[in-house]
């Protein structure tokens, strides 16, 4: 693997340097890259010692990605995490925040009442959240997409489903022309197999990514663009040309919810009815 020579210069260009070169790194370094992109809070202000715990390699293996991308050590490059994370005015991250949520609720008495609790102020975390990793840059990118699209085709399949039945009936009740592919009978490729140059997919996945999903991505390389709405930038339908929506859902004793998810789904849809009703005003 390739050392950078110098260190970049601030945190947009460190991370754009990861996604760049995210192919090229060993499987450990790998682990440490998708922590960075996913927390990097955690990198932050946490030592490399429990860094390296959560993304299960050893603390050497921190060293050694720092000085790929032209860091001395790994305190330089925490420093222009820390520098670059303080200088956005960001809070405290969103996954140290669902630890400390998951570590007071644990002390709550059982109950209906508490449990309803627990959710509701796990999902204001998420919602929360998805308001700082998605942008207005993003929004109106995925917005201006949908509106051009001949057809849009939606597909999220397994607990990614909900998400995009709701959003393809919240499309057509804006009058776009939209597909739902559900894959009924094994057949979600053949259910896009009549797309066309100009045509958008809006692919819903979260770790672990449905194969369903990922072939309908690929399938659509070089013949419309794709819109991922996914948990991860470097996940498996966050390719290279995707414009890649970020959502982080709450995860409540186990269960992840579709909250933000839905929160999205409904933002885009509206966005793009408001466009056409200020279109038909003008």
């Amino acid at each position: 693997m390739e050392t950078t020579n110098s260190p970049p210069e601030d945190l947009e260009a460190f991370l754009s340097a990861i996604r760049e070169r995210y192919d090229a790194l060993s499987d450990r370094l790998q682990r440490i890259a998708r922590h960075i992109l996913d927390e990097p809070n955690d990198l932050a202000f946490e030592t490399v010692a429990i860094v390296a715990e959560r993304s299960n390699v050893q603390p050497s293996a921190i060293v050694r990605f720092a000085q790929a991308f032209g860091f001395s050590g790994a305190s330089p490059m925490q420093r222009l995490i820390r520098d670059g994370l303080l200088k956005e005015d960001r809070s405290l991250g969103y996954a140290e925040r669902i630890r400390q949520h998951r570590y007071a609720a644990a002390g709550e008495a059982e109950g209906p009442r508490e449990l309803l609790s627990e959710f509701v102020k796990g999902n204001i975390l998420a919602l929360e959240n998805l308001n700082h990793s998605v942008g207005m840059r993003e929004l109106t990118q995925a917005i201006d997409l949908i509106e051009k699209a001949d057809t849009v085709y939606v597909a999220g399949f397994r607990r990614s489903f909900p998400v995009a039945s709701y959003l393809t009936y919240m499309l057509a009740q804006a009058d776009k022309r939209t597909v739902l592919v559900d894959g009924v009978g094994g057949l979600h490729l053949q259910q896009a197999r009549g797309v066309r140059d100009g045509d958008v997919l809006v692919a819903i996945s979260y770790a672990p990514y449905s194969f369903e999903t990922i072939a309908l991505v690929d399938a659509f390389a070089g013949h419309g663009a794709v819109i991922a709405i996914t948990d991860s930038v470097i996940g498996a339908i966050a390719k290279e040309d995707a414009l890649v929506l970020q959502v982080r859902e709450s995860e409540v004793r186990g269960f992840r919810s579709l909250a933000a998810s839905m929160c999205l789904a409904q933002s885009l849809a509206i966005g793009l009815a408001s466009r056409r009703i200020a279109g038909t005003n003008a």
